[in-house]
């Protein structure tokens, strides 16, 4: 490889980056990987759901080889309030078969993984460097400097994160907004495998991915989630950043309350916590997406271009990274083929993901964020469905009322109003 020379750019150790550098160095190309971290996945706190069949395309049976969890096979959606808790679970049985749909993975494992797959390929992988700037000739970018020297590539590809300074340089992003911005608090607590087989009804590598709303976030914008790991239990609060500093709440504290409430508690019981921590993630969907993820010299993938989806019942992003980087190496490799590095040539990598579907998914729940701004599904719709539970289950002598009945009564109490109730039912329907 030339000293200073490239084919490839890589800023950024994540799922995106490096799928990017595995592909684009298998197929031959001089690619070198710039992470800021000791090592890739050293700044990620506990884990999350990686859908994996795209994974599969890149590393076919990557599962037999990868540091992964357990497979998703157990989906469970939380309504809960300050002492009760309604479950709606699905538990599918064809989920449990290869090639898996979704695994749990500890970032700080799985990322260390793919960057070895990827040096295995070919990719230089150089950490503890922190990228300053993009070096430019006129309006293309040539390269990238670390503020004691310059390297120099026909491309460079962001894959920097939620924060992305390299594609805002570029030109490419504006400044973030709160509203598209999310504060995460994760915690990861350590129990037994057979503990954690026992207490969620678990065999062998199965395993569960809860979905939280109401009391989990004291009513502000957001969730919970709760996954198990072989020997670990992944959980955090997810709030968002707007409505967070309005509200003046902690999400340490939202974590903490979780820990210590009637679903969660006996769950980590005996448990040793092992990592806490915050960081900031994308909750905007489509929204935060540039118009442009590309222009001479450069493209954008993962996070630092805003490929994330929360739909209310499950939260993406892995996936949509691991995508969007083979897709940018796709579109890199085309380009050589030309030799043609500019952003005519390079505008190849939007088609492919408006063909892909990154894009196709992150339109049809553009309108999720827009309803997630609803304060009653976080604060009354919770609590709503736990008091009408309670009515239908409490038998006191009191003569029962219809379910119908119950359930108009219950609205009254909490109330909200039928106008406010179908508009919530019309946005929901559109948003998913």
């Amino acid at each position: 490889m030339s000293a200073d020379k490239y084919d490839v750019i890589i800023i950024g150790g994540g799922p995106a980056g490096l799928a990017a550098a595995y592909k684009l160095a298998e197929a031959g190309m001089e690619v070198v990987l710039i992470e800021r971290g000791d090592y890739p996945g050293s700044k990620n706190l506990s884990g999350g759901v990686l859908y994996s069949r795209i994974l599969d395309q890149l590393i076919p049976g990557f599962w037999e080889d990868a540091p992964v969890e357990r497979y998703i096979t157990n989906y469970i959606t939380t309504m809960m309030t300050k002492d009760d808790y309604f479950n709606l679970e699905y538990k599918g049985k064809a989920l449990g078969n290869p090639p898996y749909n979704a695994f749990a993975v500890l970032r700080a494992k799985f990322d260390r993984w793919l960057a070895e797959k990827a040096e295995e390929a070919g990719a230089m992988i150089v950490t503890g460097i922190k990228v300053e700037k993009v070096v430019k000739a006129g309006n293309r970018i040539i390269g990238i400097s670390t503020g004691e020297e310059e390297m120099l590539a026909d491309v460079v590809i962001a894959a920097d994160g939620i924060n992305s300074f390299i594609s805002r340089e570029a030109g490419l992003r504006g400044d973030l907004r709160p509203e598209h911005l999310a504060v995460g608090a994760k915690a990861l607590i350590e129990l037994p495998r057979e503990v954690i087989e026992e207490r969620f009804r678990l065999n062998s590598n199965e395993g569960t991915a809860f979905a939280i709303l109401g009391e989990a976030t004291y009513g502000v914008a957001g969730g919970a989630f709760f996954y198990t790991n072989l020997d670990s239990l992944s959980l955090g609060v997810v709030m968002r950043l707007d409505d967070l500093a309005r509200a003046g709440i902690k999400p340490v504290d939202a974590l903490d309350d979780l820990l210590d409430h009637p679903l969660v508690a006996p769950l980590v019981k005996g448990g040793k916590m092992v990592e806490y921590g915050a960081h900031l993630t994308g909750e905007g969907g489509l929204h935060m997406v540039p118009s442009k993820l590309y222009a001479d010299g450069m493209l954008i993938v993962g996070d630092a271009a805003g490929f994330t989806i929360n739909s209310g019942l499950v939260i993406r992003g892995m996936d949509l990274a691991i995508g969007s980087g083979m897709m940018a190496a796709d579109a890199v490799l085309e380009a050589k083929e030309k030799n043609d590095f500019s952003a005519n040539s390079l505008s190849v990598y939007q088609q492919k993901l408006e063909d892909s579907f990154i894009m196709k998914d992150l339109k049809l729940y553009a309108k999720m964020p827009e309803f997630m701004e609803s304060e009653r599904l976080f604060k009354q719709y919770s609590s709503m469905a736990n008091l009408l539970l309670a009515k239908v289950y409490t038998h006191d002598l009191t003569p029962k009322k219809h379910l119908l009945k119950s359930a108009m009564d219950t609205i009254k109490e909490e109330r909200i109003s039928m106008i406010g109730l179908i508009k919530d039912g019309i946005k929901g329907v559109r948003a998913l």
